[in-house]
């Protein structure tokens, strides 16, 4: 990305503009708001509102740029293999809609992590929302990372500004609109920002077809003899990344934990009115990120068959494809559309991040719901808005660290991570809900660690152990099975009188 059909003093005007857009909206729905209100909105948030803006979240600034990169570049993802993936949410959505969230909704929980202290004690609530903290904020970093460089090069670059002083400001800009209102002013800027991002798919779409002289009824043919059209993988087998059943049961388990226990997205779910309108949003929300992945990886054929229209050698890195394309190749409106698409997909994720790592604190550290020190409103703010600060300070600074170790297509780098920090959340859970055993809750913190140790050292060197086997995203699985594994050796069989909150 050399240079730019669109001057910087307007790119920097569509995002000033953008901007004070969201923050009118921020300030109009953070009128009056109270702490309840910036935790759980006191279960007022729309059910239909809720699920939309949730389809912004989950496919963020990586999806939209990572994904169509990936289409053509070969290895992980390639073609259209991603949808097997993407079918895997479906049953992952399900488990979520069916389990957990009844459970949630049950044990009237502002924290989902409040739910290990129910069934396992202090150790293991802390631990979890540890761990959550964690997986959140890599994955979060990893999404805003990959807008910032775009915006650092087409925005920040020709003014002189340093990376650094970016990334601050981007922090900034999300702190500034999420302070207030929470998860009460989320529910509607990350509806307005989803049809930002849908509405910049769409034009590029159609952009393209109009310069390759397709139709939408002549696409899918063209699709397949440029050869990106391919969908199910088996033959490769199990040495395959792209294989059915790798990627099948990965997006299954990636969806329960990047879903159903985060809680970013299930703090969206639990400010709905009671479980009926949560398990609605659920249901819609599925079934239109499935048509929203399956338009973003046509977006990414369209893309490499325009590259080689053009004659163009392929970027250095796949999630540079859609920038080169959008803002050097394609109408200028083009370019203005994915500027906006970029920022609203990038902040989708971000603005929730500060808002449920916020929450995580203040409910599961600092006691917000126990001690009486937090009865008064004044002081829950208060202390409430400090660690707002704090998250969002950090935020930067992990952003800033992603700088130095980039490598690779991100979709790629943000699923392996999530591999090692979600795995331990998984076994927690997946124990919890399937045994009614009892664990010495001092030990688990170093079973959670212990276990993506032995899961990265299996990952590591699965093709020499396990004749060519690569585990993949799979390693989520590994990862939970063997925290699972280890609670099991530290438990006891569970006296017949207690009470489990995990039977619902």
């Amino acid at each position: 990305m050399d240079s730019t059909g669109i001057a910087p003093s307007l790119i920097l005007a569509i995002v000033a503009g953008y901007f004070i857009l969201l923050l009118f909206l921020a300030w109009f729905t953070s009128r009056g708001s109270s702490t309840d209100d910036f935790f759980i909105n006191r279960h007022k948030s729309p059910w239909y509102l809720v699920a939309f803006g949730m389809i912004g979240s989950s496919l963020s600034g990586v999806t939209f740029i990572s994904i169509p990169g990936v289409v053509g570049a070969g290895g992980h993802n390639m073609a259209f293999s991603y949808m097997q993936v993407v079918l895997g949410y479906l049953l992952g959505y399900m488990a979520i809609s069916l389990v957990l969230m009844p459970m949630y909704y049950k044990l009237n929980l502002i924290s989902i992590y409040g739910y290990l202290g129910k069934r396992f004690g202090p150790n293991a609530y802390k631990t979890g929302s540890a761990f959550f903290m964690l997986s959140r904020m890599i994955g979060s970093a990893f999404r805003m990372f990959l807008a910032v460089i775009v915006l650092q090069h087409l925005l920040c670059d020709p003014f002189g500004i340093p990376f650094y002083i970016t990334v601050i400001i981007a922090i900034l800009l999300i702190w500034v609109y999420t302070y207030k209102g929470g998860i009460r002013t989320i529910i509607f800027t990350d509806t307005l920002q989803t049809i930002c991002m849908f509405a910049a798919i769409f034009l590029t779409i159609n952009a393209v077809l109009n310069e390759l002289d397709l139709s939408i009824f002549s696409l899918p043919s063209a699709m397949r003899e440029a050869g990106f059209a391919k969908v199910f993988f088996f033959e490769g087998g199990w040495s395959d990344p792209n294989n059915f059943f790798k990627q099948f049961l990965s997006g299954a388990l990636i969806t329960i934990v990047m879903t159903g226990l985060d809680q970013d997205m299930m703090q969206k779910n639990l400010s709905c009115k009671n479980i009926d309108e949560a398990q609605k949003n659920m249901y819609l929300f599925s079934i239109i990120l499935v048509a929203a992945n399956l338009l973003v990886l046509t977006l990414g054929a369209l893309l490499w068959m325009y590259l080689g229209h053009l004659q163009l050698e392929a970027p250095g890195q796949a999630d540079q494809l859609y920038p080169i394309l959008a803002m050097q190749h394609l109408p200028a409106y083009i370019g203005i559309a994915f500027i906006i698409g970029l920022v609203a997909s990038s902040y989708n994720s971000a603005d929730g991040t500060l808002t449920a790592m916020t929450t995580t604190i203040c409910m599961d550290f600092l006691g917000f719901e126990t001690k009486k020190e937090f009865q008064e409103e004044t002081h829950k703010t208060r202390v409430r808005r400090r660690v707002h600060v704090l998250i969002a300070v950090i935020f930067a600074g992990v952003i800033l660290m992603f700088q130095l170790i980039n490598k690779g297509s991100i979709i790629n780098e943000l699923f392996r991570a999530a591999g090692y920090t979600y795995g331990p959340l998984l076994g927690l859970f997946a124990f919890g809900l399937m045994t009614k055993r009892k664990i010495k809750d001092k030990y688990v913190l170093l079973i959670c660690i212990l276990s993506p140790i032995i899961a990265y050292l299996l990952d590591a060197y699965s093709k020499e152990w396990f004749n060519g086997l690569t585990f993949g995203f799979l390693i989520l699985a590994v990862n939970g099975l063997l925290t699972f594994i280890g609670l099991f050796v530290i438990s006891e069989q569970e006296k017949a009188s207690s009470q489990n909150p995990s039977a619902i």
